[in-house]
């Protein structure tokens, strides 16, 4: 039995309330045990460690519901001439980054498999609590499949563990949804329309039928119990995925009228990833890591997609807060909540759309997502005000300490991060 005491707060406690001064928080292994003014706690008399919070903000632990562990943008032609386990090396340090970020817990959207989960539920290195989808879903020649016109495949999947994810017809669709199940993966991840990073096809294209995902919600959902995200890009595809029961829509650049009513009607989530397209055009400025044809989509797409997300915000959709990290450098991923503010959200609005509400889209809300006595405790302080300035955030530097699990694996107050994750 261990204790920990974060004392004197200003908490921000994630349910989109006002911050409360002077909190106490009393820790039991690795649930909150109490919460409240700092004269209301009552502490054990046994060893107690101490973080004074004075002077700091605390958040729940930071949820990003997008994002890909296994890779990073850089230079192709160097990633392709690097050995094929070396990619879960890099992984290690992207885990890292992340969760030095305030972010511990991620929703994987492709690329991450069981060990890789394993390995940090284990303990054996530092990283997210996370949900994975191991492979994404895909036609041939849609968006997923990184077949080149040089013939050289790209495509991470198809080793032990990882099972490719291109399918076509209903019946294979059946199949590889069993597949990835059978692998370990937490929720299924398709894509159900183009996209921007792929060769030779457009965000707009509708990938597979509505009949196709029906399937994929019916091996997964209804007989699982585990549910399904849609990369949807244009309008059809995001309607065909809606209807057919899935639960989170990743990306949403081309929102009409009727997909938002079709959202609200089936409480579907929309995770934006307003920070990609930003990514993507940046990247271009400094060097050649983005192919052509990935730039010009961007520099098509990017007002459309902030005022989709915008028209989406004000019509009352659920949105969870998710970045497509990986496409951008891990560590970078609270850049999100400036973008979310951008597009008319409150700094509040988007605090709570990185923890509650993304808790709820990953069915964690139970254990995650808000401090609250009885769940997990995920702590992150920061030296700045994230009402006053949600920029803020993304500066690692201000995020001081990071909690995961009641263990303190970041505290740049004593010099030492990731000390405990190894004691």
């Amino acid at each position: 039995m261990s204790y920990l005491l974060v004392k004197n707060a200003t908490v921000i406690d994630g349910n989109g309330g006002e911050p409360q001064v002077g909190v106490s928080i009393l820790v039991k292994d690795e649930r909150i045990q109490q919460i409240g003014l700092n004269e209301d706690i009552e502490i054990p008399n046994e060893d107690v460690t101490t973080v004074d919070a004075t002077g700091t903000y605390a958040l729940p632990g930071l949820i990003d519901t997008h994002v890909h562990l296994m890779m990073e943008v850089g230079n192709l032609a160097k990633r392709l001439n690097e050995p094929f386990s070396l990619r879960f090396f890099h992984a290690k340090q992207y885990m890292e980054r992340t969760i030095e970020a305030g972010v511990t817990t991620v929703r994987d959207a492709g690329g991450a498999d069981l060990g890789v989960k394993t390995a940090v539920e284990q303990g054996l290195v530092v990283g997210p609590r996370m949900q994975i989808s191991i492979t994404p879903l895909t036609i041939t020649g849609g968006h997923g499949d990184s077949w080149t016109l040089s013939g050289t495949n790209l495509n991470l999947g198809g080793y032990p563990g990882n099972p490719s994810g291109i399918c076509d017809g209903v019946e294979e669709v059946r199949k590889k949804v069993r597949e990835v199940l059978r692998a370990g993966a937490d929720i299924i991840k398709v894509h159900a329309t183009g996209g921007v990073l792929s060769p030779t096809d457009h965000p707009e294209f509708t990938q597979f039928s509505q009949e196709e995902l029906r399937v994929m919600v019916e091996e997964a959902t209804f007989r699982k119990g585990i549910k399904v995200m849609a990369h949807a890009q244009g309008a059809e595809g995001i309607k065909n995925a809606v209807r057919a029961g899935i639960h989170s829509i990743e990306h949403g650049i081309f929102l009409d009228d009727e997909a938002i009513e079709l959202m609200l009607e089936h409480g579907t989530y929309l995770v934006p990833t307003l920070l990609a397209p930003v990514a993507v055009l940046e990247s271009a400025e400094k060097d050649d890591a983005m192919p052509e044809y990935g730039i010009r989509k961007c520099r098509e797409v990017i007002e459309q997609h902030q005022e989709s997300i915008a028209k989406a915000y004000r019509a009352g959709v659920r949105i969870a807060m998710g970045t497509d990290a990986g496409v951008m450098a891990h560590g970078t991923n609270l850049r999100e909540l400036g973008l979310m503010c951008q597009i008319g959200m409150s700094p509040m609005e988007s605090i709570v759309a990185t923890t509650k509400t993304a808790a709820e889209c990953l069915g964690w809300d139970h254990i995650i997502g808000t401090l609250e006595v009885g769940k997990l405790a995920d702590i992150v302080l920061t030296n700045t005000n994230p009402l006053d300035d949600i920029r803020s955030l993304e500066d690692p530097n201000h995020i001081v300490t990071v909690i995961q699990n009641g263990n303190i694996v970041k505290n740049l107050q004593t010099k030492s991060a990731l000390n405990a994750v190894y004691a």
